[in-house]
């Protein structure tokens, strides 16, 4: 089952009426909403470190701008086998933070493994992924393009045919990266006692 997107909130047909009509109230209704979400989100694929935190407070001024902007071109709603509003703002969220980790021109040291080298990972994070601050600092020390697929793959409950598309890349070339980055991720999540071969006694 795949997990909750903190996007997954719900957006009155009402509200989404009213910012269609250009009101201004209505749009700030809806910015405050869905911050959160959309900054995180950006933080966690930019990573924090540097000027990241600019970078992702970009991401989500121009994600929300974009989203005023375009919510002509929304079609969805909250009726049976439409599709919600959040899923179609995450799009643009992913694709902005997509987009400023592509100008950072590290994707090309970015190497798919081998098929034969890896093995599908859907392991969770271990326990200490519940503290915000340390998976952070993991994710940080990955790659760019890692981490990436490593956080819409776990979080956002993107498959693995979605990231290649959106990535332009082979559905293979994200399970490489999720098997690499789920394992890279254990091992900085894990206690220093379990790094060292669990010889530490309780």
């Amino acid at each position: 089952m795949p997990p909750t997107s903190s996007f997954a909130i719900d957006v009155p047909d009402t509200l989404l009426a009213r910012v269609r009509a250009g009101e201004r109230g209505a749009f700030e209704q809806l910015y405050r909403r869905f911050e959160r979400p959309v900054f995180n989100l950006a933080l966690r694929m930019l990573g924090s470190q540097g000027g990241a935190r600019e970078e992702a407070a970009d991401v989500l001024q121009d994600t929300m701008l974009k989203a005023f902007d375009r919510i002509g071109d929304f079609r969805g709603g909250n009726g049976a086998g439409q599709a919600p509003f959040w899923g179609w703002l995450r799009q643009i969220a992913v694709n902005e933070s997509l987009m400023r980790l592509r100008a950072r021109r590290k994707h090309e040291r970015d190497v798919a493994l081998e098929n034969d080298e890896w093995l599908e990972d859907h392991a969770p994070p271990p326990p200490a992924a519940a503290d915000s601050a340390q998976l952070q600092r993991a994710l940080d020390a990955l790659p760019d393009t890692t981490r990436s697929v490593l956080w819409l793959y776990h979080a956002e409950g993107y498959t693995h045919d979605e990231i290649a598309a959106l990535m332009n890349r082979t559905a293979s070339f994200s399970k490489s990266q999720l098997a690499r980055g789920s394992r890279r991720l254990r091992q900085l999540l894990e206690p220093a006692d379990v790094r060292a071969g669990g010889h530490a006694h309780a």
